[in-house]
């Protein structure tokens, strides 16, 4: 029974091949790109999409300045916001009002010193809002704090 197969097996492959060609096929070495390709383009749009989500803090208008200094944000610095009716957010956590907000930013700071405390307060919040954060902070010994302003354009 073994030898009928074995025959029945030639006479398929003596059928798919011409006479006399009994080489194996040669194994390709070119590489396909495209795949490549496609997996790169996906990456770079999930990254284009994601960035913008990584801004720390919760989403402010932030006052205008000529003089601004630019300093990379390197997710060290302990962002507080306030928005314009007065809300007040460590990161993107609310907190009840602004002693609440110093005295975590407090002890933060305390169990690391070299992180700053950056004020992202809304060009239309009520300086005393930002003022009284400040004051808090100051009062529990913090003095690295950073005030959040955008770049004025020229012509504005």
């Amino acid at each position: 029974m073994n030898e009928g197969r074995l025959e029945r097996l030639r006479a398929v492959r003596a059928l798919v091949r011409p006479p006399g060609d009994t080489a194996r096929p040669g194994v390709r070495s070119d590489i396909n790109v495209t795949p490549l390709v496609d997996v790169v383009l996906v990456l770079l749009i999930i990254f284009m999409v994601v960035t913008p989500m990584i801004a720390s803090g919760v989403a402010v208008d932030l006052p205008r300045t000529r003089n601004h200094t630019r300093s990379p944000d390197d997710g060290k610095q302990l962002v507080v916001s306030i928005t314009a009716d007065k809300r007040v957010y460590l990161g993107a956590t609310r907190v009840d009002d602004v002693r609440e907000a110093a005295r975590r930013l407090t002890d933060a700071h305390r169990s690391a010193p070299d992180r700053p405390v950056f004020i992202k307060a809304d060009a239309r919040a009520p300086y005393g809002a930002a003022r009284a954060l400040m004051q808090e902070l100051h009062e529990a010994g913090v003095d690295d704090i950073i005030l959040g302003t955008e770049e004025q354009k020229e012509g504005r």
